[in-house]
């Protein structure tokens, strides 16, 4: 297979993200078998690579999905990640927060559906939520307890802080183990358009649309907006931010699989040497055992 450089799609806070950034790139495939065969063998080194990270027993990943609706998280999720040994794997999808979660602190939610060390945890959208629907949705912000005398003057000192808040956190996991994905799924607006369409023309996908996604669709320059100014403000070299170009499904799902297995591969876990030499004794004993027979 050959090797993506994944880097260009990479923001690490050393270059600027804009939404004019292409939403396709070249094909990395020459049909949907050979994408289905590149999948298969990206599956096998995400697995590899995930079973030493559990064997090891110090690491483990987060891999965070945003994108606007129909971008392709769900069918991303189910094909770069359907190798992995699922009693080492958990989805985490946030939808709009409850009344128990208001009452909360906003990571608090969040912080019930990290993996532990060894597992790979997915977040099918995420605490980037707090600075990007919110954002576009202001309003959003009074349905909340926070008391009012502790809210800044202004929407944008709150977004700063909820920036600052955010990259403490995700410094936090890191220093203790848990590097963080951060997948973009960046679609385009006539893309997303045809796949609402094709949604609504298939009988078994027509209840995944509501009148929402279409009211959503009006604030698409105030969703650009807001991704940019939140990758540009959180993409850190420890956790840096991947534009993931998504009009071409099938390219995108390549792409985050080179991604996955590059990350894992190179995180400095390996198998404890200590099991090796308990099973080269245990053969032994089992050697001498069938040869006493």
């Amino acid at each position: 297979m050959k090797k993506l450089n994944i880097r260009q799609f990479r923001y690490d806070g050393r270059q600027t993200f804009s939404p004019d950034v292409p939403t396709r790139t070249d094909p990395l495939y020459t049909d949907e078998a050979d994408r289905d065969e590149q999948l298969a063998r990206l599956a096998e080194r995400i697995d590899q690579a995930q079973n030493r990270m559990h064997a090891h027993g110090e690491y483990g990943l987060l891999v965070v999905f945003q994108a606007m609706d129909a971008a392709g998280k769900d069918s991303s999720i189910r094909r770069v990640f359907r190798g992995v040994n699922p009693s080492r794997f958990k989805i985490a999808p946030f939808k709009k927060p409850a009344e128990e979660d208001m009452k909360h602190d906003f990571l608090w939610r969040f912080w019930q559906e990290l993996p532990e060390r060894g597992f790979i945890g997915i977040f099918n959208r995420s605490y980037y939520e707090e600075v990007l629907a919110m954002r576009v949705h202001p309003e959003r912000l009074r349905e909340g307890y926070i008391p009012a005398n502790l809210l800044p003057k202004s929407d944008t000192d709150l977004w700063k802080q909820r920036f600052a808040d955010i990259v403490h956190f995700e410094d936090y996991l890191f220093r203790n183990g848990f590097p963080i994905v951060k997948l973009y799924l960046h679609v385009s607006k006539e893309e997303q358009g045809q796949r609402l369409i094709a949604r609504l023309r298939d009988a078994e996908k027509q209840w995944k649309f509501s009148e929402n996604d279409l009211e959503e669709r009006r604030f698409w320059p105030d969703y650009e907006r807001a991704y940019a100014d939140t990758i540009n403000a959180t993409a850190t070299r420890n956790n840096p931010w991947y534009v993931i170009p998504s009009d071409d499904r099938l390219n995108q799902q390549i792409i985050i699989g080179h991604i996955v297995a590059d990350l894992l591969e190179n995180l400095p876990t390996e198998f404890p040497q200590e099991t090796a030499k308990e099973a080269a004794a245990l053969i032994r004993k089992i050697e001498k055992q069938d040869a006493g027979n």
